[in-house]
């Protein structure tokens, strides 16, 4: 299923811009799109809303026909907890996760010993915990660790943009991930010449136009004929102005979504 994320509206959500777009104004956004998921990942705010605008919020992703994901970093098991109970707020099925938070980078042993004691709970709800490709963490031990915690409810979020910074080939982190990817975030990405010709900045690009090989992605992975969430996410540059940026991201969106509805 194709959904729309908090990274497709970087920009309209940030204090760079007059009026920033609340998560309310991006569900609504998306259903004008004519899409009917949305990841709310590493929102901040999330976290400090209260009961009632929590429950505001559910309640208007109910009301325009949302299904919702979350996502979060860090595998602390208080953490984990919380937003199990936001995933029930929410009726959210999938809750994206890092295996490294800022405030905590556990070893493999510790990380292995966390997930096997959230895990039982995830189970018990119905909710997949999907930890996500990074560069901290390759996916050469990310595939180890899921394997050695063996929950059902474990699996792989799948963005191989992520890995090209810990020298690993997206093609390859798509192949040893594919079995037990559950969500994808869907975004490509380039490199640029810097000025002068020294050096390169590695950043996004409209999905289709970049380095990306998704149709490779779809083939390995088959997203939608084993009901995996495929979230569009931008890795967009600051345009120079808020009202270019945010165009930008609009026209990225569209780009995006029409993109993947033509591989259905």
């Amino acid at each position: 299923m194709i959904g729309l994320g908090t990274y497709a509206f970087f920009w309209q959500h940030s204090d760079r811009v007059a009026e920033p777009l609340g998560l309310i104004g991006a569900f609504e956004r998306t259903a004008e799109l004519g899409v009917g998921l949305f990841q709310i990942c590493d929102y901040a705010p999330l976290l400090t809303m209260s009961d009632a605008e929590l429950r505001e919020a559910a309640l208007a992703a109910r009301r325009l026909g949302l299904r919702i994901e979350l996502g979060t970093k860090g595998v602390a098991t208080e953490h984990l907890m919380s937003f199990l109970q936001l995933a029930e707020r929410f009726d959210a099925e999938l809750v994206r996760g890092m295996v490294f938070a800022p405030e905590f980078r556990p070893s493999l042993d510790e990380a292995a010993a966390l997930l096997a004691r959230a895990m039982p709970a995830f189970e018990a709800a119905g909710v997949t915990l999907a930890l996500e490709t990074y560069e901290q963490l390759s996916t050469v031990e990310l595939v180890a660790l899921v394997e050695r915690i063996g929950s059902d409810r474990l699996g792989i979020c799948l963005d191989p943009a992520n890995v090209v910074a810990g020298l690993e080939l997206p093609k390859d982190a798509v192949e040893r991930c594919a079995a037990l990817t559950r969500n994808v975030h869907a975004k490509d990405f380039a490199f640029a010449r810097q000025d002068g010709w020294v050096g390169f900045t590695y950043g996004g690009a409209p999905l289709g136009q970049g380095l990306h090989d998704y149709p490779h992605l779809l083939t390995a992975v088959e997203p939608e004929a084993r009901g995996i969430s495929e979230i569009v996410e931008h890795w967009l540059p600051w345009q120079g102005d808020p009202e270019t940026t945010v165009q930008t991201e609009i026209a990225w969106t569209s780009i995006a979504l029409e993109y993947l509805r033509s591989t259905r």
